[in-house]
C-alpha cells in the first residue's frame, strides 16, 4: 500500500517540474550586473599626484536590462547606472561618463553613454557626489545591441570612466575601471 502514495506524489514532481518556466520558446530576461572601484591611477594617462584630481576615486553599479528571444539572441537593452565619487578636490567638475571599448592601459572609443552635461548634472560637494541614470540604450540609432553582447561575452574589454572638466580638468577622463561582472 505504502507504494500507492509514492505515486501521486512523484506525478505532482514531474508536473511542477514541466511548467512554463522551462519553455524554450518563450523568450527570457537577464539582468547581468558590474561593480567596479574606479581610480585616477587606472587612466591612461595615469593620473599621479601632485595632480589635484590624483586622489578623485569612485564606485559604479551597471546593470543590463536584457531582453532576449527563443533563439538566445539580444532582442532588446537598457543600462542603468549607479555611482558615487569623492576624494576629489571642491574644484573638480564631473562633465560625462561612458562605457568605452578597450583592453587596461588603452584608451578606447564610447560604446554606451550614462551621461553628458545636457542630459545629467552631477555636481560635487566637498569632492563628493553621486549619480543615477537608467534605461539608457547602447548608442548608436537603434541603439547597438551588438555592443551588449560584446560585454557579456568579454567584460575586461571595457571599462566605465567619468570625466572631468574646468581648468584643472581630464577631459578624457578622471577616473576609470574595466569592467568586472559580478552577477
Amino acid at each position: 500500500m505504502r507504494k500507492l502514495y509514492f505515486v501521486p506524489l512523484l506525478a505532482a514532481f514531474v508536473a511542477v517540474g514541466c511548467g512554463d518556466d522551462n519553455n524554450p520558446n518563450q523568450p527570457s530576461e537577464i539582468t547581468p550586473t558590474f561593480q567596479m572601484n574606479l581610480l585616477a591611477s587606472n587612466e591612461v594617462p595615469t593620473i599621479v599626484a601632485p595632480d589635484p584630481e590624483a586622489t578623485c576615486a569612485g564606485t559604479v553599479t551597471i546593470r543590463f536590462n536584457i531582453t532576449r528571444d527563443a533563439s538566445n539572441a539580444i532582442t532588446a537593452a537598457t543600462v542603468d547606472f549607479q555611482g558615487s565619487i569623492t576624494g576629489c578636490p571642491t574644484s573638480t567638475q564631473i562633465t560625462n561618463a561612458h562605457i568605452h571599448e578597450q583592453v587596461a592601459g588603452q584608451n578606447g572609443s564610447v560604446k554606451i553613454t550614462a551621461f553628458t552635461p545636457t542630459i545629467l548634472s552631477v555636481p560635487l560637494v566637498n569632492g563628493a557626489g553621486s549619480f543615477t541614470r537608467n534605461g539608457v540604450p547602447p548608442d548608436g540609432t537603434p541603439p547597438d545591441l551588438s555592443v551588449i553582447q560584446r560585454i557579456l561575452d568579454n567584460p575586461s574589454g571595457f571599462y566605465f570612466n567619468i570625466h572631468s572638466g574646468g581648468s584643472t580638468g581630464h577631459p578624457g577622463g578622471v577616473i576609470r575601471a574595466q569592467l568586472v561582472r559580478t552577477q
